[in-house]
């Protein structure tokens, strides 16, 4: 009895079911029950699936208990570019996001989803989640949004979420938003304290703003992501990441109106590698001094590529703030006609009179290349100083031949050494 006992609680194995192509009503909203045993039910597809309620007021669901699987285009989504499928992408995220052990939603290629503002909450019984876009999501133009946002799509409270863009494409319709440089804009994505978050291969063409928001998250891993706005394109940053910590950006491309990577208050132990930037305006610690939380520290930018960017890596700060930049290390740079390729700008808002935001320990090791300006390397710190700043093996020309380049200092306190330009007004 024992024995016949487990045998009843581990359950008939299932594995290999697939689902395709149902459409019609359910009598009550139950559309899908997946009910496994302890054991799990294994690779079950649920592909094309369209189920309806047939009562008005009472939408149809899914029900899961150790069901492991993957769910393609489900839920009523169309995927014709011109009807909302946004709600099926709720109901989608809500079967996933409750069910158990590791779930994965895929986009399918081939389909072009319209889909209007929207947030993917946790925190969710999934161990683990996976999202592969395969196929194209697209935002609705300027004059259709209902009401303004901060974000078109927004995920919040998701730990462990992986995302895979492979093949698929993300257009934030950017263009219809431009020209109105005074409006509210909407970012693209934003990722709010989704801790041990993986995202790789993701394409993203015309944001109406920032194309990648990361906040309050740590542990986050970016990789192989596309960035693309025209050079024209108001405030669209690449990455925005503030009050985050242990974020990896890598092997990337970016081009973008703005900053390629701005990294904000309350950030620590970032790590950007392998970037290729531009245009844009390079990659900026900051601006710091205006918002209540002002701190960055431990901070690496390495092997990074600056063409014909308005600043290569550059700290910028408000005159009067408080807060400090502290640990940040920028080495091995290329620059393509980089028109400021080193800055420190302590008067973001052009008040030389007032302290501000503490600026220590800052090294540039490894530039080489050309500028547009005549001014290399700017080091214009607030009455306060900077400190133990390093410039090391640094070889930047003009891009225009037989122009000489310089070296600009206030109130800048550190070593040059290998630097050409020279660098004579840095303070001991």
């Amino acid at each position: 009895m024992e024995q016949e006992s487990r045998q009843f609680r581990g359950g008939v194995e299932i594995r290999g079911v697939t689902y395709r192509g149902f459409h019609g009503t359910s009598l009550d909203g139950r559309a899908i029950i997946l009910n496994c045993g302890e054991s799990g039910c294994y690779d079950i597809v649920l592909d094309q699936i369209n189920i309806a309620s047939s009562l008005p007021t009472k939408p149809a669901y899914c029900s899961c208990v150790n069901a492991h699987g993957t769910v393609t285009s489900t839920f009523g989504a169309k995927g014709d570019g011109e009807t909302d499928d946004s709600q099926a992408f709720l109901r989608a995220w809500q079967s996933i996001c409750g069910a158990q052990g590791k779930s994965t939603l895929v986009i399918p290629p081939n389909y072009v989803f319209l889909l209007f503002p929207f947030t993917l909450k946790g925190p969710c019984q999934a161990s683990s989640i996976q999202i592969q876009i395969r196929g194209k999501l697209v935002a609705p133009v300027k004059k259709a949004w209902v009401s303004y946002t901060s974000t078109w799509i927004s995920m919040t409270n998701i730990n462990g979420l992986t995302i895979d863009g492979s093949g698929g494409l993300i257009d934030g319709k950017g263009s219809s938003w431009w020209p109105c440089e005074s409006c509210q804009r909407p970012s693209v994505i934003n990722f709010n304290a989704c801790n041990g978050l993986t995202v790789n291969y993701l394409n993203i063409i015309n944001s109406p703003r920032a194309h990648i928001c990361v906040n309050d998250c740590v542990g986050a891993k970016f990789s192989r992501i596309s960035i693309r706005s025209p050079a024209n394109s108001p405030n669209t940053d690449g990455f925005d990441v503030s009050a985050s910590k242990n974020i990896w950006i890598r092997d990337s491309i970016i081009a973008s109106g703005d900053d390629c990577v701005a990294i904000s208050g309350g950030c620590s132990y970032v790590n950007v590698t392998g970037i290729a930037c531009g245009p844009g305006h390079g990659i900026s610690i900051g601006s710091l001094g205006k918002s209540n939380d002002n701190s960055v520290e431990q901070v690496h930018v390495q092997n990074c590529n600056f063409t014909d960017t308005t600043n290569g890596a550059r700290i910028k700060t408000f005159a009067g703030g408080s807060g400090y930049a502290k640990g940040i290390t920028f080495e091995k740079i290329t620059l393509i006609r980089a028109r400021n390729p080193i800055i420190i700008d302590q008067f973001y808002t052009d008040d030389y009179s007032k302290s501000g935001v503490e600026v220590s320990g800052i090294t540039y090791r490894g530039f080489q290349g050309t500028c547009v300006y005549d001014k290399a390397i700017t080091l214009n710190c607030g009455p306060q100083g900077c400190f133990d700043i390093a410039l090391d093996q640094i070889d930047i020309v003009s891009a225009l031949p037989g122009k000489a380049v310089s070296c600009s200092c206030n109130n800048a306190h550190g070593k040059a050494t290998s630097t050409s330009p020279n660098c004579p007004c840095l303070l001991a």
